[in-house]
């Protein structure tokens, strides 16, 4: 289980950088979803005991030193080649499907129930059109941008980074990650940017634990008194997930007198603005599109389909 939390963590930190792509899906993927809610859950009430302090510890290293080591990486792939990262989580995502049904067999009409709703509640985000990024906020924003981020980490079928999309702190949160990354390899000798860094991160953090501890509880609770249809709610988020992540789909160098941030751009702003910040649009794929992606899909769903058979039990303990 150990290993499994590991490679789920680390996927729930790429996951959380990609819009549209859910770390909780991530997480349920890799079959360690059901265990850490109820671990977080103990933690949240203090009853403090190592095995759900490792298991939560172990996830939360994985995404942390996942995030720290690429966050600059994904966003460069992100905004240049958004149909290659998407290919790949389409796979990952439904790698997840599998070890869902498996917690649910025999699966009861309240299962189906619930499924239903969960792929209904996402429908209205998955199918809406693309978004791009926007700019800094102040302290009240980054705190939610910091719920958003842990309601996506619990809530499979969530992306926290399309919901920092939709609050304006996309660019914000990502590029205090990478100043602090570099004040840390220089061995923490610009204050200033080190300043600059958390004075966005301290907020995201406040605001992550806020939202993951009333989250987990909540989630831990339905897990226990009503499994069936709260296992049905997260296979309908799982596949409706998959439907957001349509992958044939660009940023666009945006044309004065376009609407950008809730903006009309003059031809002097439309010029200076970063491929970041283009509005992002569909494009009609290539064969060579349609068999990249493809061939990416089919990579992610046998990575987390293998991980998903290193333990049969995908509710084991450790």
């Amino acid at each position: 289980m150990l290993f499994r939390a590991g490679v789920g963590g680390a996927l729930m930190g790429l996951a959380n950088l990609v819009p549209g792509v859910s770390g909780g899906t991530m997480l349920l993927a890799a079959g360690v979803y059901p265990a850490l809610i109820r671990a977080l859950a103990e933690l949240t009430r203090l009853r403090l005991s190592w095995r759900p302090v490792l298991l939560a510890g172990t996830v939360a290293a994985a995404g942390a030193l996942a995030i720290g080591l690429f966050a600059g990486w994904i966003r460069e792939l992100v905004i240049g080649q958004r149909w290659v990262m998407y290919s790949l989580f389409i796979g990952l995502t439904l790698g997840g499907v599998p070890l869902i049904w498996r917690l649910s067999r025999p699966a009861s009409p309240s299962f189906w129930i619930g499924a239903a709703l969960g792929f209904a509640l996402l429908l209205p985000m998955a199918l809406g059109p693309p978004t791009g990024s926007a700019g800094e906020g102040g302290a009240i924003g980054l705190m939610l941008a910091g719920v958003a981020g842990a309601a996506a980490m619990i809530l499979p079928g969530i992306s926290g980074a399309y919901l920092l999309l939709l609050l304006g702190q996309y660019e914000a949160v990502l590029g205090a990650v990478e100043r602090l990354k570099q004040v840390l390899l220089s061995g923490g000798a610009d204050a200033a940017l080190l300043t600059e860094a958390l004075s966005v991160l301290i907020p995201v953090a406040a605001g992550g634990l806020l939202g993951l501890a009333a989250g987990t509880r909540a989630i831990g609770w339905l897990l226990e008194r009503h499994a069936k249809p709260t296992h049905g709610v997260l296979l309908g988020l799982l596949l409706g997930a998959v439907l957001g992540l349509w992958p044939f789909q660009a940023g666009v160098r945006p044309q004065a007198g376009e609407i950008v941030a809730g903006r009309v751009l003059t031809q002097a702003e439309a010029a200076s603005l970063e491929p970041a910040q283009w509005p992002v649009r569909r494009f009609a794929p290539t064969a060579g599109h349609w068999g990249g992606a493809l061939g990416l899909a089919a990579t992610g769903l046998l990575a987390t389909t293998l991980l998903g058979r290193l333990d049969r039990d995908p509710e084991s303990k450790l």
